[in-house]
């Protein structure tokens, strides 16, 4: 589709974008360089979003600042097909520079000599150029590094104290699958990626309502971690849901509309540590949500009267 019959005129809207009034800084961002580039900018990002707002103005501006990244790159229409993956890596973003660790050089400064995206679909592949500073001062030499682009995700282990069952998945995982393996469906906890404007608890009460028809009652953290850092931009919040889980609960589950297809096992907690132990489960979140379960078990079956 032609890029102008997507875009739409500030001129149409009743004041201008009224997106301009409600999010400041945003007008400079796009139309800051003024004339025909100006224009231009305003063109792609108006084609790029069709005057779709993004809910909140850190989260507009971001978005923002992530389309005209784009702008020469890939088609305003390829963009406002990505709208969603976009969103939520936008507020992972938002999520990510709100967070504060004591590591790192005292002065945690990285330059960014360039940076483009060779690949963007659901998820997408950032390539930089970039120096950093070093523990021993000054700055490294230039360096060309990739990351997978991948947004914030939540996990949950259902677990019921009262019968002392946990809930897990299986699906067949695009992972195990290109790296080779003749069976590549994996015994998982629930998870998905955090949408843009919820919270990672409000994500795993709805993805445990899309992959097993589960209400979560009360949800305790187990960690929050980057999986692997050197590779993945993804942070996972992993959780474990008290939930009631009788025996017979198991079923098939899924959103077809995001081709799911998703086997539910109820068992009891003993028989998942022993599928640990046996190689069964190869997935780091639930693996780490077991441990963690482990230690917290006898606490939590006191709790609801089975100590």
């Amino acid at each position: 589709m032609d890029q102008a019959a997507l875009a739409v005129s500030a001129a149409d809207l009743p004041g201008g974008d009224p997106r301009f009034a409600k999010c400041p800084g945003l007008r400079d961002l796009i139309a800051g360089p003024g004339g025909a580039e100006g224009d231009a900018r305003l063109a792609f990002w108006q084609a790029a979003t069709r005057g779709a707002e993004a809910g909140d103005p850190a989260l507009e501006l971001r978005l923002a600042q992530d389309i005209l990244a784009q702008q020469g790159a890939a088609s305003a229409e390829r963009l406002y097909a990505l709208r969603g993956p976009m969103l939520s890596c936008a507020a992972s973003a938002l999520r990510a520079a709100g967070q504060t660790r004591a590591n790192g050089p005292e002065d945690a400064r990285v330059e960014t000599d360039s940076m483009d995206h060779p690949f963007r679909g659901f998820f997408a592949v950032a390539r930089a150029g970039l120096r950093h500073r070093r523990f021993a001062g000054g700055m490294s030499g230039g360096l060309i590094r990739e990351a997978f682009v991948a947004t914030d995700a939540v996990t949950v282990l259902p677990y019921d104290p009262l019968r002392d069952h946990v809930l897990l998945v299986e699906q067949f995982r695009m992972g195990p699958w290109i790296r080779g393996e003749a069976r590549p469906w994996l015994i998982e906890a629930i998870a998905g990626r955090i949408d843009a404007g919820e919270t990672p608890e409000e994500a795993a009460r709805r993805e445990a309502q899309e992959e097993a028809g589960l209400t979560i009652g009360q949800l305790l953290h187990v960690s929050d971690y980057y999986p692997s850092p050197g590779a993945l931009t993804e942070y996972i919040w992993s959780l474990v849901g008290l939930a009631d889980l009788p025996e017979k609960s198991g079923g098939l589950f899924g959103l077809a509309t995001e081709g799911e297809d998703i086997r539910t096992h109820v068992i009891p907690f003993d028989t998942a540590m022993a599928w640990l132990t046996e190689g069964r489960l190869a997935n780091a979140p639930l693996i780490l949500s077991l441990f963690w379960l482990a230690r917290q078990r006898p606490a939590l079956r006191a709790a609801a009267g089975q100590g």
